[in-house]
């Protein structure tokens, strides 16, 4: 890796890690409820932050600003990256949603109170981040050694489509999850909360408690929602650096949008159906990619429109209810 590449991806890590910092050590400081207007607020903030680092990318890529442009193995023009960070991360942030759904179960399953569940998705967060960092480069690793791996991202996704349509939210069950049984073979579990505390010492043993349990739930589920995103997001940018950012702002917005939304969960009925047809879409797309490409601007005009109708048609029958 040169120099140049080390400072953009080091400088954009570092921010991000310098914006977590502040989040949990300044502005969240105390445990406390987030309420859906301040968490709407700071859902906005991160959404403007995204638009903002787009501005960032049409001149990293129309000027070559520090290398960058080139790391595809040809130049990309401003317009084209700026297009393609933004249709991934909406895509992204679409899909997010339906994990929204899930660890609005899992807190609910655990009766865990609404003061220490952002405690729980900030760490979930960071894990996240890094495990969706080595699944993108493995990822680019794969496409750019084999051209046929992209049919098959576009059939994992028409399967989880088809798979999102017939399923149903059920309630979670964590003595299923990997995770839980692997951290129950190190670690006795408290029965009960202590506070934000994910361990506590019990008569000189390092004990678990029902919070750190959450976490390995709500990380596990991120994985396997990756599985679904990240061969989305190679439908619209092939470049590691773009698949990456529109990644990590879509997923840092994930925590303040679930405290904005999960309260009206219940009236948007109609958005499981909306994320099941952007995955299908997407699907096809990614078969067609080497036959009949379809436009980036047309992708993002679909998946926008896919997403409005969904919300547009809850909120109509949500009246009518």
């Amino acid at each position: 890796m040169q120099m140049l590449d080390v400072a953009v991806w080091g400088g954009f890590t570092t921010f991000v890690l310098a914006l977590l910092a502040l989040d949990l050590g300044v502005f969240h400081r105390e445990t406390r409820a987030l309420r859906s207007g301040e968490a709407l607020a700071w859902a906005g903030f991160y959404f403007s932050l995204a638009l903002a680092f787009n501005v960032l990318v049409f001149f990293l890529y129309e000027r070559n600003w520090l290398g960058v442009g080139v790391s595809v193995g040809h130049p990309m023009d401003g317009k084209t990256a700026a297009l393609q960070f933004l249709t991934g991360y909406l895509l992204e942030q679409s899909l997010s949603l339906d994990n929204v759904f899930v660890i609005a179960l899992i807190f609910g399953y655990f009766r865990i109170p609404l003061q220490y569940q952002h405690r729980v998705l900030f760490w979930g967060i960071l894990g996240a981040l890094i495990m969706r960092g080595a699944m993108i480069a493995l990822g680019a690793a794969l496409i750019a050694r084999f051209d046929w791996v992209i049919y098959v991202f576009g059939g994992i996704l028409i399967l989880t489509s088809l798979r999102m349509l017939m399923s149903s939210d059920e309630e979670p069950e964590p003595e299923m999850n990997w995770l839980v049984r692997l951290a129950r073979r190190f670690y006795p579990v408290t029965t009960d909360l202590h506070g934000e505390r994910f361990f506590i010492d019990v008569a000189g043993q390092r004990t678990a408690t029902p919070l750190f349990l959450v976490l390995l739930m709500v990380e596990s589920t991120d994985v396997l929602f990756a599985v679904d995103s990240i061969p989305a997001i190679f439908a619209v940018t092939q470049d590691p650096f773009l698949v990456f950012t529109s990644n990590v702002f879509a997923i840092l917005g994930l925590r303040n949008l679930y405290f904005a939304i999960a309260p009206l969960l219940g009236k948007f009925r109609y958005l499981k159906t909306s994320l099941v047809v952007i995955l299908a879409f997407v699907g096809v797309k990614m078969l067609l990619s080497h036959t009949m490409p379809i436009p980036t601007l047309w992708s993002l005009g679909t998946i926008l429109g896919i997403l409005v109708s969904g919300i547009l048609a809850s909120a109509f029958m949500a009246r009518r209810a």
